[in-house]
Order: C-alpha cells, then structure tokens, then sequence
C-alpha cells in the first residue's frame, strides 16, 4: 500500500454574525492600538478584512493510497502560505511511501524544512499530513485511532462548554453558564475581558465577570477563565490573586506562549493552576515548557504541534511529569489521543449555538462527537471515525 494522491481543500472564510462579544488578545498589551481593536470587536476569527493575510480560513489535507483508501487530516489555521507547503514542500515528500511509516515520515517533513520551519505554519502543514497517515492506518486495519495508540481509558469523555465571552450584559452570560448547566456539563470555560491597558477599573471588570459566572453556576461545577495572551506577569500575579475567592480550574494563557520564565514567576506566586501550551510545537517546545516549569496543565493541539505522530510523545512527556493533557479543542484528532491516555481528564467543547470561528471547524465534517449530558462518546468506526461534510465543502471550497 502506497500513497498515490494528496489533495489540498482550501476552505474560505464565510460572513460571521455580528456580536458583542470580545475578549483579551495579544494585541492589547499594545495599548492604544489594542483598545482601538477591540472598540471595532475585532477577534481572532473576526478580524477586519485588511488584518487577514487572505481569505483561506481553513486547510484540509486528503490523502489516497493505491488500493482505494482516503485519509483526512485537518490544519490548524488556514492560510494560502499552508496549503502550498502542502502541495509544493511535503507532498513530493509522501507520495509513493506507505501510510504505515509516521516515524520515518515526520522526521523527513521535519527535516526538510527544518530551515523555514520548526514552529508555526509548517507545523502545522505537517500535522494535517500526519493526522491522515494515522486515519488511513486505522482504516487499513479495521480500527479506530484510539486502539493503534492504546485503547480506550473511559467509556466516554468529559467535556467543558468553551464559551462564555465577556458582554455588556452580564444577565446574559450568566443565563448562558446556567444553559451549559443544565445541559450536564460540570466544567466550563470563559474569557477575560480586560487586560493592563485597561488598568484598575479593568482588574474590577474581569473580577465581575468571573463572579457573575461562578455565582450562576454554585461551587460544583468547575471554572476555567483565558486570557488568550492578553496580559502581563506583573497583571496576572495580581489579577489572579484577587480571584482567588472564585477557586477556577485554571487560568488559561496570560502571557505571550515564548514568555516561558513570565509563566513561571506566575507559578511561583499563585495557587491558581496555569495552563498553556496552544501556540506551542513538537516535543522539543513542551520539553523547555515544562522544564521551566510554566505550566500546571498542557495544552497542545494535534493539528498544530506535529499531529499524532509527535502529540504521542508530547503526552508521554507531560505523563513523565505527572503532568494532566488538556487539548485546545476538542476535535476528532484531540479525541483520539485524550481517549487512548489516562493523563486527559476532559476534552474542550465548543457549543454550537452559532457559527463562530470555533464552531465552524465540526461543520466541515461528518462524524464529529456531540456532547450529551456533558460528555462525548467517540465511535468505534476504522480511523477517525469522521467523513468529509459535501454541503459545507461545496459551498466554502475555494476552487
């Protein structure tokens, strides 16, 4: 069996609802140019037209073997730059090959482009390959991913409702958190809305947030908050102290992924776990991560740190460390790994309440869990267990 075709199907950015949400971003930290963002509600999937590179939101990566086989593989964000890695850099570098050698082919992705990559876009080019070499193995074989990679742990997996961003008008989140709770789920994620620029009124609006939502849903059900990059060390320390009170899960990312020593001052000086690990890559990244000691909780994702091939090893590293995975998302490349390793308590989830930046992603294919009193249950079907949803992809394809 041999690779014999890869396809590229670029997906284009479709009309977001206009909504009053937002939330802390890296663009903050820039001040007067950050508040002028966010006064136009510009978020990261939601970004005027002139701050997108171009309109390819999203990059699937299909793969077919000689004998009839197909492979999906999703890349994390969609840019034209990431689809001609696929077409023009790593494809010639798979074809002809067979499905079953992962090791052997993600050290010649790697290789190969170690000069231009390493991190970032081609990471992420070579996790889309990956996670359909992993799909057709499973297929050839009969199983499901979760097998090859060692079973399953659970009958089904715990999810947070990852929603909950900062609006004007709080009545409206809280009825949002109490929804999420009466749909079964036990954990839940929300967003910070204010960072330094914002300054001690700021500090009081995040505090506000976070007591409307932990007021809505009692003691029981646990709390995470993110940041998504938005802050300083010297804000953080002070801001998730006085949060104390509100006992969250975790705070999620408030600093910049490269400020490993920031994350660990921040370590150092509160009791609330820290989390990060989204906008970080291949073992060697969570290596040096964990090392300085910046996180309490992992969070890489599948389609962004190398694909299956290189998360097994990154889960095994965090397992060394008595370290909990928590992906960023809970696609089906995430399920399959938090599925087959004791050390993933829970899986994010994104209820689909609208099409957002977050939600768009399950609608492209057919298969993908939907959680069910709070949990999803991943199927025993051969491979990742998902199919290519040809409504959506006519319509968005990029031809």
């Amino acid at each position: 069996m041999r690779i014999s075709d890869i396809q590229v199907i670029r997906i284009r950015t479709p009309q977001w609802p206009d909504v009053e949400e937002w939330c802390t971003n890296p663009l903050d930290n820039l001040f007067e140019t950050g508040l002028k963002l966010r006064e136009q509600s510009m978020g990261l999937f939601n970004a005027p037209k002139e701050l997108r590179s171009d309109e390819v939101f999203y990059v699937i990566v299909q793969l077919r073997t000689d004998d009839g086989l197909e492979g999906i593989g999703g890349i994390g964000l969609g840019s034209e730059a990431v689809a001609r890695l696929v077409e023009h850099h790593l494809g010639p570098l798979v074809l002809g090959q067979s499905p079953f050698d992962v090791e052997l082919l993600w050290e010649k992705m790697f290789r190969s482009t170690v000069n231009i990559g390493r991190k970032g876009l081609v990471l992420e080019a070579i996790s889309g390959i990956d996670i359909a070499l992993w799909d057709i193995m499973g297929k050839a074989t009969g199983q499901p991913v979760y097998n090859l990679l060692g079973g399953r742990t659970r009958d089904r997996i715990r999810a947070y409702a990852s929603r909950l961003y900062p609006v004007k008008d709080l009545a409206l989140l809280a009825d949002s958190a109490n929804r999420y709770a009466a749909a079964g789920f036990t954990a839940m994620k929300m967003r910070f809305g204010y960072g330094p620029a914002d300054g001690r009124a700021g500090m009081r609006g995040n505090e506000e947030l976070v007591r409307t939502v932990r007021e809505a849903i009692g003691p029981d059900i646990e709390l995470m908050a993110d940041a998504y990059m938005g802050w300083t060390t010297t804000y953080a320390i002070e801001m998730i102290r006085r949060l104390a009170e509100y006992e969250l899960a975790w705070v999620e990312e408030p600093l910049l992924p490269d400020d490993l020593d920031g994350y660990a001052r921040i370590r150092a000086a509160v009791q609330t776990p820290i989390a990060t690990g989204e906008h970080e890559f291949t073992r060697w990244g969570f290596k040096e991560l964990i090392q300085k000691g910046a996180a309490d909780i992992i969070q890489p994702d599948v389609n962004r740190v190398g694909g299956i091939t290189e998360a097994r090893k990154i889960w095994a590293l965090a397992s060394a460390h008595n370290l909990p995975v928590v992906p960023h998302s809970g696609n089906f490349h995430n399920l399959h790994l938090i599925m087959a390793h004791i050390n993933s308590p829970l899986a994010e989830y994104f209820p689909p309440e609208m099409r957002d930046g977050d939600t768009f992603f399950s609608e492209f294919f057919n298969g993908e869990p939907v959680a069910e009193s709070g949990y999803l249950t991943l199927s025993d079907q051969p491979g990742l267990g998902i199919q290519l949803n040809p409504a959506i992809i006519d319509e968005f394809q990029i031809t």
